[in-house]
Order: structure tokens, then C-alpha cells, then sequence
């Protein structure tokens, strides 16, 4: 089936003029200027698009599609996340991890539900691994699942500076990182080993000693929830400065106020003039958020939502932070290239046909995951298998 989007706005094409967008299965076509494009003997829908605005569907690469949470015992673990959650926000791909929770939720268990995920309409792949190091894996080791399994492509979300991780050491640290880069290498991916960040007062220390002890570069590493607290944030600035990636975290409003809300982040980091292309933008959907006294006594417990995710985009674009195109790149294209995600992140031929069509307001009118129409005239058109 061909798909024809007439008279288009594109984020990233120069000018004011309009363009039409071809679609042909699952990939992109052809981008054309508006009205060039001829089309005969062909079946061949078409979706006219005055007055909308094309950019690369959205890339959440931090998502817990299992659920996450149980710190609080077992009726506190949250629940599955289901397709509609993630197209009706335009997340038309997802990474999705375990977290403190490596007991009751499983490795392959991850896998499956990753699968599950692509055939009811979405991109997914995983990190191999959770809170803990050692760190559970499929196949036995970190590097074998990278190298050897589709789709995994780093190991996390591994913890440091938390009460609930394993209190890892720095050669621990290393080694796991090791362990990535070789597996990233020998599967022909990223390797990236994506770490959560918490409150301790370690912080980026073991990242910094990375860049000063081993021979591994910046670039192995990413650090996520590193808007979680001012002290942190700061440090993270620093990483960047030094070659390294962060993750921004969207969480849900009111935010503390020693949190660094997403709008905020990005608009510190432009204005110091540090690369936007060293940052992404999570949404840590379906984790929950759990509230510790200073006695690490847990005292409220909320689940994070991808409903922030756009809300975050919406709010750095309205508010003149970001360009839409540099929106368009932090939440989306820049975890494409960071994690290597084949045909993800960019409206060109031979692209997959990931892309949102966006009103005015910035709502989405229309989505498209993988050349199939899951969203049209802002009603979306995709369910879960067991939605009833």
C-alpha cells in the first residue's frame, strides 16, 4: 500500500515551502516538493496535510514496558504499558528496561513483551540487565545478549548513587561498561551502557574516573535522570562539556523543587552554548515514582506517564526554547544516532515512515508507525490486543 501526504510542512527542509511525502510499506519513499510527484496505477491513499507540520515520530528511550516499581511490596509494581499509551503521545519506538524489580520480572519476559510491542504496531528494543550488578542477562553475560540477541543494544538501567542499588564498585563499573563496548562491537551496535542516577552523593564520580582511569570513551556511557537534583544536573553539565551524553527525564507537575524540569534543562544547556546533540529526552513510562523519607522509608508512590513525554515537548517548543527542529532532535533523532537504531529519527527515503503530523497548537493530528496510519484526524486507530 502507498501512501501519499500532500502539502506538508517538514521540520529540517529550509524555506517556507510545502512538500508531499511518499510512503510505500514501511519506509519513506520519496520527499518531494509539493504536487511533483506523479502517481499512476498505483493504489494509493491520500492524506492531505494543509496546515500540518511533519517531524519523525517521538523515541522514548527509557521506558519500563513491563512496569516497574515494587519497592513497596508486591500490590506497588505497575503495570504493563500498552501500545495505545505510547502512540496516542507519539512514541512510535521505545527502549525498554527492567529496574529495581529483577526478581519478579525477568529478562525474557522484557524480550517478549519488546515483541509483543512490535506486532501490535510499535519499534522496540531492550537493555539486557536491572538495578543490580551482577546484572541478570539471557544468555549469561552482557556481552553475549548485545552481541547475540536482535534486540538488545546496551545493558541498563543499572544503578549508582541509590539506597536500592547494589552499592557497585568502580571496578564493577568499569567492567560492565567493558563488557558493553566488546558486546556493542561484536553485534555490529552501540553497546551503550545507559545508567539511573539517584540522590547518593556519588553522583557522576565513577563517570569522570571513566574518562581519567580506562581507555573506554565518553560515549559508552549515558547517564539518565540526570535533571533528577541541582548538585547532579550541574555535573552533568560537566559531562557534557567533557564528550559525554545525558538523559532528561520528564516527570509529572507539580515537580520538586529541587528537580530540574525538562524546559529548564534544555534551556540551561543552550544557553551555555553546549551541544543539544549530546542530549535525550525520557519519559520512564510505566516506572513508578516512589517517595522516600529520610529514613528510606517509602511514603507515596505515583507511576510516571508518556503523557509527560509530550507535555515536556510541547512546553519546550511554546515557550521558545527550542526550535521545533531542535525539539524534533532531542526527542527523537539524537536517541536514534546515540543508540544506533537503524532507519529511526529522520524524514528521508529509505527511512522507516515513523512521523507525526502536528497542528498548530502542537497536538497530533496524525501518526504513522512503520507506514501504518495509528492515529487520523487526532482519534486514535491502534488497540492492544486485549483492549477490550
Amino acid at each position: 500500500m502507498f501512501i501519499l501526504i500532500k502539502n506538508l510542512k517538514i521540520v529540517g527542509r529550509t524555506g517556507n515551502r510545502l512538500w508531499d511525502l511518499l510512503l510505500a510499506g514501511e519506509k519513506i519513499a520519496a520527499v518531494a516538493e509539493a504536487g511533483s510527484l506523479k502517481l499512476e496505477g498505483l493504489e494509493t491513499r491520500i492524506i492531505e496535510g494543509n496546515g500540518l507540520t511533519a517531524l519523525p515520530g517521538f523515541i522514548d528511550p527509557h521506558v519500563h514496558i513491563l512496569g516497574g516499581g515494587g519497592e513497596g511490596g508486591p500490590a506497588t509494581r505497575a503495570p504493563e504499558i500498552r501500545v495505545e499509551d505510547c502512540l496516542s503521545c507519539g512514541v512510535t519506538t521505545v527502549i525498554g528496561c527492567l529496574g529495581t524489580d529483577s526478581v519478579t520480572r525477568h529478562m525474557s519476559s522484557l524480550l517478549a513483551k519488546a515483541r509483543a510491542l512490535e506486532i501490535e504496531g510499535l519499534s522496540a528494543w531492550i537493555y539486557t540487565g536491572a538495578y543490580n550488578l551482577p546484572t541478570p542477562t539471557i544468555t549469561g553475560s552482557v556481552r553475549s545478549d548485545i552481541a547475540l540477541i536482535d534486540k538488545v543494544i546496551g545493558a541498563g538501567e543499572i544503578a549508582l548513587s541509590d539506597h536500592r542499588s547494589s552499592q557497585p564498585t568502580f571496578d564493577e563499573f568499569i567492567k560492565l561498561v567493558a563488557e558493553c563496548r566488546v558486546g556493542g562491537m561484536l553485534g555490529g551496535k552501540a553497546g551503550v551502557a545507559h545508567f539511573h542516577l539517584g540522590d547518593g552523593r556519588g553522583g557522576l564520580e565513577y563517570f569522570f574516573r571513566l574518562l581519567e582511569e580506562s581507555e573506554l570513551p565518553a560515549t559508552q556511557v549515558i547517564a539518565t535522570h540526570a535533571n533528577r537534583n541541582r548538585r547532579l544536573f550541574s555535573q552533568a553539565l560537566e559531562w557534557v562539556r567533557r564528550g559525554g551524553y545525558i538523559d532528561l527525564t520528564c516527570g509529572p507537575e507539580p515537580h520538586d523543587p529541587d528537580e530540574v524540569s525538562v524546559p529548564e534543562a534544555l534551556g540551561r544547556i543552550k544557553t551555555l552554548g553546549l551541544p543539544l546533540t549530546r542530549v535525550t529526552v525520557s519519559s520512564d513510562a510505566n516506572g513508578s515514582l516512589p517517595v522516600f523519607n529520610r529514613q528510606g522509608e517509602l511514603v507515596a508512590l505515583t507511576v510516571a506517564s508518556q503523557k509527560d513525554f509530550i507535555r515536556a515537548f510541547r512546553e519546550v517548543v511554546k515557550e521558545n526554547i527550542l526550535s521545533l527542529e531542535e525539539a524534533a532532535a532531542v526527542f527523537s533523532g539524537n536517541a536514534a544516532d546515540f543508540y544506533r537504531l537503524p532507519g529511526k529519527g529522520k524524514l528521508t527515503p529509505g527511512y522507516e515512515a515513523d512521523l507525526l503530523l502536528l497542528d498548530d497548537s502542537l497536538q497530533p493530528k496524525y501518526v504513522l508507525s512503520r507506514g501504518r496510519v495509528a492515529m487520523e484526524e487526532g482519534q486514535l486507530k491502534v488497540r492492544g490486543t486485549f483492549t477490550i
